[in-house]
Parts: C-alpha cells; structure tokens; sequence
C-alpha cells in the first residue's frame, strides 16, 4: 500500500516516502506514505483558503450534511478496516474496528448540535439592538498522533468541518495509514479543497504551523513537540488548541466496590492499547488497608482479561508499543524502578503469536514507589503502572495534584456524591467516576487539559466552540437618530 498525499481534490504525488513497519515484528513493510514538501504544504494551505469563503457560507446543516454522507460512504470501503491499524501501530483489530464507528457517531453528535452553536443571537431592548454572529477561525492546520489515529483526528476534522473550517491534517508519521487512506477517501467527496492531507517529518510539519495561512492550529501530542508549534504560532500570532497527555492519577476510597470487577475495569483503564492513551490511568493510590488485596485481585483480572499477542487475531486485548525506541524505554523505566526499590509483577499472558523482533512489552504493575519516583512522577505512556498505598483522603488527592499533568483522573466510590467531592478538588480537565479511559468518555462532555496537559477542549459543545470566534454587531440606543447629545455617554450610565 502506497498513499499520496491529498490536495485540492486530487492525489499529489512526491518522490520521496515513508515507510512503516509493523510493530508486531518490527521489520514487515505494511506500507508508505509520500512525503509532503513545503511547497506542497503550501498549495494545500492555498487550496483550502480559496474554498473557505464558499464553504463556510453554506447554511452549517448543509455541511453537516455533506460531512456525514462522506464519512458514510468512507466508512462502507471494506479497506478502511481495523486491521490496517492492528498492523501499523499494534492496537488490537477488535478494537481499532471501533475508531471508524467512533467517526460516525461523533459527526451524528456534532451534526445535532451544530445548528444552536453557529446560530445568531439577537438582543433588542432599551439599550439597542445587540447582534453576535458566530463565524470560522479559517484555515485549521491539525496535526494528530498515532495511538488512536481515526479518532483522534476525528476529533479535529468533523468539528473543525461542521463549524465552516477548511483543513490542512498532517498524521503521525508513525501510523499515517489508516488515517490518510480514511480521511482522503472523505475529502473526496466533499469540494475541492475543504480537506487536504499531507504527511512528513520535521520540515512538513514546521511548513504547515509556521505557515501565516493558517488561522488556527490544532495539535495533540507531548509537551516537547508544542513548545515548537507555539513558538511557531506566537510568531504568526494564531491561537492553538492543545492535548498534551496525562499522568493520571486513579483514586480508590475505601468504601469502593472492591472485587474482581473493579480490578478489570482498572485493568483496562490502565492497560487499553498497551497503555499507550493519553487518558489512561497512569497511577492507582489504594487506601494502605486495601493495598495487598487489591494488588492480588489486579493480577487475577490481569490473568483473565490481559492476553498479549498478534493484534491482528481475534481474542488478543493487547499487542506491541508502537516502536523499538519506546519499548526501550519502557524497559529502561521499569529496570530503574527496580533500582528505586519497587517491585514489578508482570500481568497478562502471552499468546504464541508473540513473534521475536516485535516491540514486546509485558505489562507489569509496580510496588514500593514513592511520589518522588519517575515512574510515579512522569507520564510513562506504557503498560507499567505504579500501585500506590495511603492513608487519608486528603493525603491521597495532594498527592494525585503533585505532578505538573492535569488531563484526567477517577475516583472510585459506591456513595457518588463523596467520590464527586473528591473530584472537585482534582486538578484535572475531566474526572471519571467509577470508570475510566475510553469506558468513561461521553461524546457531550468536554474533555481537555490543565497545566503541560494543554489548553481548549474536544467533544461536546465546547469542542465544537474553539473553531469559531464572536463578531458583535452592535447598534445601541444612542447612536439612533436624535440621542446625539447622548452619544458619547460611558457604556452603563
């Protein structure tokens, strides 16, 4: 499989390319991708500024209309499957399946809601006549990660869309595939130019941010790769929206429902494309009491649930990192954990499938950290989770709150409104209660980051809201014909 990049309505050729290899034995080809010049990054940014005009003048459930039948008829293609993501980043096909429906429904889910957000609003009363009309950033540049790659460009492309938007989308050169294949079959059947993918490293990327055709920069990624895209964008001054991943603290009270199935749901909330999720949890404080029970009920779940294998066959829950370098990584954290003084208990079972050459990681939980340990003070974007004892609540949530991440967190508790108490003292962007990862996301509730978790928010009506911006058109009272002499009045008096 080779893709072009997608410009103007057409497949743009290049004569250089990326090649990607699967991770499920670090050496098979699945295929390539070309690679995008600057002056290629430009026509697309051209392309897409020329039908701006056009595009956002069309009544927002005409678009939504369009967007739906695209993504519809993209969806049918029998190619468009989650194999190709099992194959090119290492999620479980069962699950990766689930990415192209997760499109669907959340263009169902904007589309309903589009008409209120792009709707005028008129005031008219003593004061005058107030009207705030809702209009599009423009140009959106998104650049997207890998590790749940259609919908985390779902996330930008249909809301960015749906709001009068036209796009340039640059995927992660990690697992571009899907997301290209996917995303250019829908900007074909929507006019020229209104979407338009292209792909590369460093010099495709600096093209499209540093670019002063773009309006509005939509990024998710690490901290280190924004540092540059805002750097950039403060220079064309443009505003951005940023997700940045988390350290995710799970906060388990001691009146949670202890057992087998709460140790599954953590389990998966950790674990879930080898725990390579920006919302996954990240770190589990139990009350000291609980602790050892805990830990053995996390391993029998672990032992169940947790078969690590080829992504590609039915019944695997887990497959490979994405990369050689971040399974070294991984190992290289989990062995100076060991030396810090924790204990590793691997989890799961591994499935003869697991081929040598492939980026392998058992997953494990840690014991015996304290805060101050890497593993429990940094992201470790891996299937290695800390477990970590307490013994007050107030000890538990300062500690949650002492890691410069502030994306998402859980609370676990049977008396809802103690865990909803203890949730509005988390620093976070959003809190599950009793659930976590993707089993607690709700396509109404804005999601988003704090601190190096980043800024602005996807889903719901929020998410919908960081593509437009406001334009009153004001005609106050005094400004009609004979209020000269009260023309010039302070606003309120």
């Amino acid at each position: 499989m080779h893709l072009d990049s997608f410009i103007n309505g057409r497949r743009v050729a290049s004569p250089a390319s990326i090649e990607v290899m699967s991770p499920i034995d670090g050496h098979t080809v699945v295929g390539s991708v070309a690679t995008t010049s600057a002056e290629q990054v430009r026509d697309a940014l051209s392309a897409a500024r020329t039908v701006g005009t056009f595009w956002s003048q069309l009544p927002a459930a005409v678009r939504a209309r369009q967007l739906i039948d695209a993504i519809e008829d993209a969806a049918a293609i029998p190619d468009h499957s989650g194999q190709l993501i099992a194959s090119e980043m290492g999620k479980p096909a069962q699950d990766a399946d689930g990415e192209f429906q997760f499109a669907r429904r959340l263009a169902a889910f904007c589309a309903a809601n589009i008409e209120a957000i792009c709707a005028d609003q008129v005031i008219d009363d003593d004061e005058g006549t107030l009207l705030r009309i809702v209009e599009p950033m423009g140009v959106v540049a998104a650049i997207t990660p890998w590790n749940a790659p259609v919908i985390l460009a779902a996330l930008k492309v249909i809301p960015a869309l749906m709001t009068g938007n036209t796009m340039v989308l640059k995927p992660s050169p990690l697992a571009p595939l899907a997301v290209t294949a996917f995303y250019s079959a829908i900007a074909a059947r929507l006019p020229d130019g209104v979407l338009n993918l292209v792909n590369g490293e460093g010099e495709t990327g600096s093209a499209l941010v540093e670019s002063a055709d773009v309006d509005l920069i939509s990024f998710t990624g690490g901290p280190a790769a924004a540092r540059a895209i805002g750097a950039a964008a403060s220079r064309t001054i443009r505003p951005t929206v940023m997700e940045l991943g988390g350290n995710d603290a799970a906060i388990l009270l001691d009146d949670a429902d202890w057992g087998p199935e709460l140790a599954e749901r953590v389990v998966f909330g950790a674990m879930l494309t080898s725990g390579q999720v920006c919302m996954a949890i990240k770190r589990v404080y139990v009350p000291r009491e609980r602790h050892d029970e805990f830990v053995a009920d996390l391993v029998a779940a672990a032992r169940r649930v947790l078969r690590i294998g080829d992504p590609r066959l039915e019944g695997v829950t887990m497959g490979p990192v994405i990369s050689a370098e971040a399974r070294t990584r991984l190992e290289a954290l989990r062995q100076r954990s060991v030396d810090a003084g924790g204990t590793v208990t691997e989890l799961g079972s591994l499935d003869e499938s697991v081929t040598p050459g492939g980026h392998w990681v058992r997953p494990a939980i840690v014991t015996g950290l304290s805060d101050a340990d890497e593993l429990v003070r940094e992201e470790q974007f891996g299937p290695i989770l800390p477990i970590l004892a307490y013994d007050t609540v107030d000890e538990a949530i300062d500690r949650a709150n002492g890691v410069e991440h502030g994306l998402a967190s859980s609370v676990w508790s049977v008396d809802i409104p103690r865990a909803q108490a203890v949730a509005r003292r988390l620093r976070a962007g959003f809190t599950f209660i009793n659930c976590a990862n993707r089993a607690g996301v709700s396509l109404r509730a804005p999601m988003g980051g704090r601190g190096v978790s980043g800024h602005g928010r996807e889903f719901g009506d929020l998410g919908l809201s960081e593509y437009v911006q406001s334009h009153s058109i004001n005609y106050p009272a005094t400004a009609r014909v004979g209020s000269a002499m009260a023309a010039n009045r302070y606003p309120g008096a």
